[in-house]
């Protein structure tokens, strides 16, 4: 995490992206689209004096992914964890991403989900790494393709 640019979609109230801060991520961008989420979440990085290296856009994932793309900025990590009942979410990011130019070749994209959601191995250009199943709950690891 050390020095990195870590996106956190889906943010909810930003445990995940504090949690990169609190490691020494070197900037983290949060995405809720939700205004009374987004709220909370302004709220929180407010309780944690996080202001100076954090940035939170009220909108929805891909909104948020197209406005960094257009600033061409290239992130470390991007996680992701949409809510569980909504498969066509975890779809659509995953191919804007993989036809981005938001990643680097040492970037990773990490995916919660539940497992009874099956996620591709591959798209055009990202692939899955590493599935770890815990419970209910998976992380998939993506990464740009060896070829890409």
């Amino acid at each position: 995490m050390e020095d990195s640019l870590f996106v956190d979609l889906y943010a909810g109230t930003g445990a995940v992206g504090i949690e990169a801060a609190s490691r020494g991520a070197r900037e983290v961008i949060f995405a809720e689209k939700h205004p009374a989420t987004a709220r909370l979440l302004r709220q929180n990085l407010a309780s944690l004096a996080l202001d100076g290296n954090v940035q939170l856009i009220p909108a929805d994932a891909l909104d948020a992914l197209e406005k960094l793309a257009v600033r061409r900025l290239v992130a470390d990590f991007i996680f992701l964890d949409p809510p569980y009942d909504r498969a066509d979410e975890y779809k659509r990011t995953l191919e804007f991403i993989d036809g981005s130019h938001l990643l680097a070749p040492a970037s990773r994209v990490l995916v919660e989900h539940s497992v009874k959601l099956e996620l591709p191995d591959w798209f055009e250009r990202i692939e899955r790494a590493r599935l770890i199943e815990q419970g209910d709950a998976a992380l998939s690891f993506y990464k740009l393709a060896a070829a890409a």
